[in-house]
């Protein structure tokens, strides 16, 4: 059985970068502190992760930035910089990349998911030995995980940050004459709502990362009910 690689793709956390539809309830500042508590969770799947892992950051400045990041991560970690173009195109050079290294299942993930468990990550390993494509459908009509032990087709053309990404991925797959599989769905956090509903996702999640997230979460709906009285 060939080792599944973990690919984290993310931004670093930074004001006015990324998640700009919380920006707009939260502020910058508190959306910062969002931001780096979902990429705390995503660290902590990082961590436990059984094989190799690679971070992805945005950008090549970040490298140094992703390298200290990853220092708790005790398995093999690798740092490839994604480049330019939409999530599809960094999609596409980053899974050339990392095949040409030799690796060949490849499961990726960003750092907005913290609802991903330990039964979701061995359930996509194990549906990997059987189907060349493995996702798990966001709510809202995205993807929280994608997985894949051959190339990519083509992603560019994807209509990324829409409810209709799911749907287009699972066909455009299909075109290309993969097999998909799809475990369960997933929920990702752009919006309010999404951040609202992490207290009931999160309520009985004992992992350390997850509970301050629980926490930070409690706080600022409790802040903007009192804004809001």
């Amino acid at each position: 059985m060939d080792e599944a690689t973990l690919i984290l793709v993310c931004k670093k956390p930074a004001p006015g970068i990324g998640k700009q539809r919380l920006a707009a309830n939260l502020g910058n500042g508190m959306t910062q502190k969002v931001a780096e508590a979902l990429l705390a969770c995503a660290l902590e799947d990082a961590c436990d992760w059984p094989g190799p892992v690679v971070i992805a950051p945005a950008n090549v400045e970040d490298v140094d930035w992703a390298r200290a990041f990853s220092a708790p991560i005790p398995s093999s970690v690798t740092i490839v910089p994604q480049v330019a173009g939409n999530l599809g195109q960094r999609l596409n050079a980053l899974d050339q990349t990392l095949r040409a290294q030799g690796m060949k299942q490849l499961v990726f993930i960003g750092s907005d998911s913290p609802g991903l468990n330990t039964t979701d990550y061995a359930a996509t390993r194990a549906a990997l030995q059987h189907a060349d494509i493995v996702l798990i459908p966001a709510l809202d009509g995205g993807v929280v995980l994608m997985a894949n032990r051959y190339a990519w087709p083509d992603l560019s053309a994807l209509p990324w940050s829409s409810d209709q990404l799911g749907a287009a991925l699972i066909d455009a797959c299909r075109t290309a004459k993969q097999s998909v599989k799809t475990l369960g769905h997933g929920t990702d956090v752009d919006e309010m709502e999404d951040l609202v509903r992490l207290v009931t996702l999160l309520q009985r999640d004992s992992r350390p990362a997850r509970c301050a997230l629980l926490e930070l979460t409690k706080n600022i709906i409790s802040t903007l009910k009192i804004a809001n009285a």
